[in-house]
């Protein structure tokens, strides 16, 4: 594939916004797998006849080889270019839902998703959103939102598609349908993301005045980046306590799992909206203060859950989350272009998109064993306040840091 980059006045273009459009395709089917797998774990349970501790194992698999697969695929696309990525995953789609599909018991199924995640489907979440950021200047903030977004609406499409196939053809014959679909699709998409991004001859300054370094916020590259990575940590533990206990929390109270099941597509429905109009802020007033804005109204909205217990609060504070934290995740996607050197962006970006993927594992857990020692969700919740408050913590410093080397800079300048 062409390794040839576009030129600096293709910022901003149609061709970027063309370009715009074929990543939301390309995240729209490399993120089948993380959802159909949902779908199909009842049938899958019956057919195997394992229990649905040993069914929920693939989709384990699937988010951990998501996260660490993002670290990876970060580092080979700032290398090879993001075309000979997104070729691998395509064929990592396509290969991995046809092995799960003709798979004879859950230790192949499992690895089938382990693959689907580890070069399928992180090969469409943190490199498009690392190469979208490369192609944006004045509007990156919401082209970035955009990106981002496919992976909602990949949740949207998916699960009804997929739960129509398990009825009428069997969940075998579903999967490798959607495999060849969505692996032949990318396959195809992916010739048109053959361009490298514009390789600019001096540092890139954003139009919210953030110039990129070898020293973001005064540190060094490795430090900021773990820095980012721990606040993505205590901002995805935060955000798993109601978006994988909500519907628990419904049947506790009495509400039933069907008010918990529609409060949480609620929540996700807000999330698009969320992630749109923080991408519009976002190009307003650049990444570092929406991160903190987001992660302001993130504990907020996690306060809101202590007080009110009754069933339409619990509908009206699944919406407020849901649009307050929609956009937190894209914002460190925004950070990365702002303030790394360009040739740090695909790594970067993965290795924090890897950590908030594993804060969203340990959230999970987390909430569910504080709730079994405790017996009450209450102490989830405040667990969740006490680590959006270290992102709050973390975000804030780092903020504080970059606005005094941005005075430094303008002295000496």
């Amino acid at each position: 594939m062409s390794l040839v980059c576009a030129t600096p006045a293709d910022i901003d273009s149609r061709k970027a916004a063309w370009r715009l459009l074929t990543t939301l395709l390309l995240m729209l089917l490399g993120n089948s797998g993380m959802y159909a797998v949902s779908v199909v774990l009842p049938a899958v349970q019956t057919e195997f006849g394992i229990s649905r501790a040993d069914a929920s194992i693939p989709y384990t698999l699937c988010m951990l080889g998501f996260g660490f697969g993002g670290m990876w695929l970060g580092r080979w696309a700032d290398r090879f270019g993001i075309a000979r990525v997104l070729a691998v995953g395509a064929a990592s789609v396509a290969g991995g839902f046809v092995w799960a599909g003709l798979s004879g018991g859950i230790v192949g199924f499992a690895m089938a998703q382990g693959l689907l995640g580890l070069l399928g489907i992180a090969s469409t979440f943190a490199p498009l959103l690392a190469d979208t950021g490369q192609w944006w200047n004045k509007r990156r903030g919401i082209a970035v939102a955009v990106c981002a977004s496919g992976n909602y609406l990949a949740g949207t499409l998916w699960p009804p598609i997929a739960q129509w196939g398990v009825m009428h053809i069997g969940w075998r014959s579903t999967y490798i349908c959607i495999g060849l679909f969505c692996g032949i699709g990318m396959a195809l998409l992916a010739l048109r993301m053959r361009e490298r991004p514009p390789q600019l001859a001096h540092a890139p300054v954003s139009h919210t005045g953030v110039v990129a370094s070898d020293r973001p916020f005064g540190l060094s590259v490795s430090q900021a980046q773990w820095l980012l990575s721990l606040a993505a940590v205590g901002c995805c533990v935060a955000m798993a306590m109601p978006q994988v206990h909500i519907v628990a929390y419904c049947s506790d109270l009495g509400f039933g799992a069907a008010r918990g099941a529609e409060m949480l597509s609620l929540m996700l429905a807000c999330g698009i909206v969320s992630r749109l109009v923080s991408g519009a802020i976002c190009d307003r007033i650049g990444g570092i203060r929406t991160l903190l804005l987001g992660s302001v109204l993130q504990g907020i909205a996690l306060l809101m859950f202590l007080p009110f217990d009754g069933l339409v609060p619990l509908y009206l504070v699944s919406a407020m989350f849901g649009l307050f934290q929609g956009g937190i995740v894209p914002s460190y996607a925004i950070i990365v272009r702002e303030h790394f050197p360009a040739a740090n962006v695909g790594a970067s970006t993965g290795t924090i998109i890897m950590a908030s993927l594993v804060g969203m594992a340990l959230g999970g857990w987390l909430s569910g064993k504080i709730f079994d020692i405790s017996g009450s969700y209450h102490a989830a919740f405040m667990n969740g306040v006490a680590w959006n408050a270290l992102n709050m913590m973390i975000v804030l410093w780092l903020y504080r840091r970059w606005k005094t080397h941005q005075g430094l800079r303008a002295t000496n300048t």
